[in-house]
């Protein structure tokens, strides 16, 4: 039996995208043991995947002290692995990587260059563009594990799942209203993702004003005194439901499924809706580039807008341009006005609430 684990300590998002090398290389490998390694705060994405056997959740911070990430490579040698594969590739990966004893360690390469460590056994560039429609982001993971373990075009699966229990799709908070419910994801996941706050009120309003729908609102724990901010801008306070709020992931998985469709700023919460099949409507901030992690749009049921197509002469996607606007987009998000957006959202909204 193959022991075969993947290492993905990052975000929401990167932690969903990447279980695709899972998915995949349980039909290379049907009888296979495959482990993720993640953070705690990511455990709720990949919970009951049945391409996972065993998830390896660690703490973010406790992990920096070097104690602990001795522990977790001890543990991780003693599971001895065969294959290690690396989507995050940085140097605390790298590392559990080497020390793991594993026969093939899998990694990216960094614009185009190989560490002059071997950290890895095997690497594969990162792809100069994408060709398939689920985005360069999951494109570059497939490709990692395809390099080496190739499956025919028809037996690749290029979607994220969540699998919900039947407790949670049974999830029932919502039944008492008799509107459709959206998903509003007001406050992206860093202040550097997040819209104006006269602009996102600007669309609430414009959404409550136009369709006869329940809007909640999705946002982070701490941002609730910012996400009450908003609320109390808004003008019709009456379609917001905005004492059913779910403070964990799974929580937010199990009010999502329930929802019509989501409106949001790019991050985790988009590709959780995307992998429960649910309509999205993505605000992608400024810095961040629209073909990596626009996944599945088909101008239908996933759309979204991005400055450079309202404005491509605004600023470019060079690399030391794109940091500088993420230490500071503000300027570059007052571009992205709610008279830009609101044209878009409103053929998605009808398309899908005409019924």
């Amino acid at each position: 039996m193959k022991k075969i684990l993947v290492i993905q300590n990052k975000r929401i998002g990167d932690v969903l995208i990447a279980s695709v090398i899972a998915q995949n290389m349980k039909t290379v490998y049907p009888n296979s043991q495959i482990d993720y390694l993640v953070y705690d705060f990511t455990v709720g994405v990949i919970e009951n995947n049945p391409n996972i056997d065993n998830i390896i959740a660690v703490n973010e911070k406790e992990l920096k002290q070097i104690n602990n990430l001795k522990k977790l490579i001890g543990r991780v040698k003693k599971t001895k692995y065969d294959i290690i594969f690396d989507p995050y590739s940085k140097l605390q990966s790298r590392i559990i990587c080497y020390f793991s004893g594993a026969a093939m360690r899998i990694g990216f390469q960094k614009r185009g260059k190989n560490p002059w460590f071997k950290f890895y056994t095997h690497t594969v560039p990162f792809l100069e563009e994408k060709t398939h429609n689920c985005g360069k982001a999951i494109e570059d993971r497939i490709h990692m594990f395809n390099s080496f373990f190739p499956l025919a075009e028809d037996k690749i699966d290029y979607e994220p799942h969540i699998v919900l229990t039947k407790t949670e799709l049974q999830y029932d908070k919502l039944n008492k209203y008799n509107k459709p419910a959206i998903m509003l994801g007001i406050l992206g996941s860093t202040p550097q993702k997040s819209m104006p706050y006269k602009y996102i009120v600007t669309l609430i309003d414009h959404i409550t004003s136009t369709y006869d729908v329940n809007v909640l609102f999705n946002y982070s724990p701490h941002q609730k005194e910012d996400a009450l901010s908003i609320y109390k801008q808004c003008t019709n306070k009456d379609s917001i439901i905005i004492d059913i709020y779910e403070d964990s992931i799974r929580g937010f998985i199990t009010l999502m499924n329930k929802c019509e469709l989501l409106v949001g700023n790019e991050g985790g919460i988009v590709h959780i809706s995307k992998a429960l099949n649910k309509p999205t409507f993505t605000i992608f901030s400024p810095y961040v580039l629209k073909e990596h992690w626009a996944s599945f749009e088909d101008g239908k049921t996933h759309t979204s807008i991005h400055l450079l197509e309202e404005k491509p002469d605004l600023f470019s996607t060079d690399r030391e341009e794109r940091r500088k606007i993420e230490e500071d987009p503000s300027y570059m998000y007052k571009q992205l006005t709610p008279e830009m957006i609101i044209p878009k959202l409103d053929a998605f909204l009808k398309l899908h609430l005409k019924k």
